[in-house]
């Protein structure tokens, strides 16, 4: 069976995961809190504070804009930050909606590496995740925890955060940092917002709504095997129990993406950003078979992102889902030539890495001048239907 068989973890069946100290569970579609607990009000007022940063300029709300689905606002391919805010980061920002159902990274039972945190995986929940742009240079740019910390006792919720982790938290700093992430994962667990399931796509599945037939095509083109073949990494049908499709296998994929020299780092040309086996823990350093394989993200509201994948290489849906088609068929179109007048395919990633890149499943296993996958007008319709996946729907 392939990698990409249809998965029940993120298909859309029931997804347990710990939701902090003192335990819980969320399911797709199971109801967020109507009220926001203590821990979770407090991990709001985190969220939305820019005094928390070196800059004073940048909060987590500035990267994760709600009223785009917490993603960026802008079409940077990667977000300013530093103490100046003058420091470009070195990957695309991605939603923080749904990450909820996600879990720790894992090797599953046919070893195809799952969940995680980050486009590497490397933090093992929201907690965890919590607490790295804190500290990164190229974000909110702290020295350390205790900076943090100095900063959040000059917050206006200071009181609150005591009163709830204790008096002397504060004099803590490390045990203090990690209750604020601890409380920013309570606040991403319990808003709805950060899983609304409020979708067109969600309403037509409830019976309430119906597609177009344009967005039908779109929905057929997306399932098929031979055509888009979307739904092996993206499953879009119900679960067993009723819970709806997250749009996400949480596994990973290399892609052979072109590079984007709108990214600093990469005008050295010694540079490639290689994904899971170059985390920082080291942890995946000889797995070089993982050289260049990024997070599949969920779909859901992918038509509302400025910028797409890990490197933000392309600005718009349908650029990004004709790469897809035409990678192969059409290498040209999305790669520099090299001095001899060949095209330098995969030119993202260092030649001993680049057989990695997905090549036999569809609709990447087309060969150079042979018919795209998707026809043009297949593409119009696959981003009809993707636009059904955006949250906010209004009949």
């Amino acid at each position: 069976m392939s990698r990409r068989r249809a998965r029940a973890l993120a298909g859309g069946a029931v997804l347990a995961l710990v939701v902090g100290c003192g335990g819980g569970t969320a399911t797709p579609e199971a109801p967020a809190a109507t009220e926001l607990s203590e821990q979770a009000a407090l991990g709001e007022l985190i969220f939305k504070d820019s005094s928390l940063s070196a800059s004073g300029r940048q909060a987590c709300a500035s990267c994760h804009v709600e009223s785009n689905a917490h993603s960026p606002d802008n079409a940077l391919p990667a977000q300013m930050g530093g103490p100046l805010m003058d420091q470009q980061g070195g990957r695309s920002a991605p939603s923080a909606r749904y990450l909820a159902f996600n879990t720790d990274f894992f090797f599953d039972g046919e070893g195809t590496p799952t969940g995680g945190f980050f486009w590497d995986g490397r933090a093992p929940s929201l907690q965890g995740q919590a607490h790295e742009p804190f500290l990164n240079p190229l974000e909110m740019a702290n020295t350390d925890a205790a900076d943090v910390v100095a900063k959040l006792a000059r917050a206006p919720y200071a009181e609150e955060f005591k009163r709830i982790y204790g008096a002397d938290i504060l004099s803590r700093p490390a045990d203090a940092f990690d209750r604020m992430a601890l409380a920013l994962q309570r606040y991403q667990f319990e808003d709805v917002e950060f899983r609304p399931f409020s979708s067109k796509y969600d309403e037509f599945l409830r019976g309430k709504a119906q597609l177009t037939a344009q967005e039908q095509r779109g929905l057929a083109l997306f399932n098929s095997p031979a055509k888009g073949n979307c739904a092996a990494c993206h499953p879009s049908a119900k679960g067993a129990d009723g819970s709806h499709p997250l749009f996400t296998d949480f596994t990973y994929d290399n892609l052979g993406l072109p590079r984007n020299m709108e990214l600093a780092q990469n005008a050295d040309p010694a540079f490639y950003d290689l994904g899971l086996c170059a985390r920082p823990a080291g942890d995946l350093a000889d797995r070089t078979d993982l050289c260049g394989s990024f997070k599949v993200p969920s779909l859901r509201n992918v038509a509302l992102r400025k910028t797409y994948f890990h490197n933000g290489v392309f600005k718009s849906l349908k650029t990004a889902l004709t790469f897809y088609v035409q990678r192969d068929t059409n290498p040209e179109k999305w790669f520099p030539l090299k001095s001899d007048g060949s095209v330098d395919k995969f030119n993202d990633l260092p030649d001993a890495n680049k057989a990695n890149v997905n090549m036999t499943e569809a609709p990447y296993n087309r060969q150079l001048g042979e018919v795209p996958a998707l026809s043009d007008a297949e593409i119009d319709d696959l981003v009809a239907f993707l636009q059904t996946l955006s949250d906010g729907y209004v009949p």
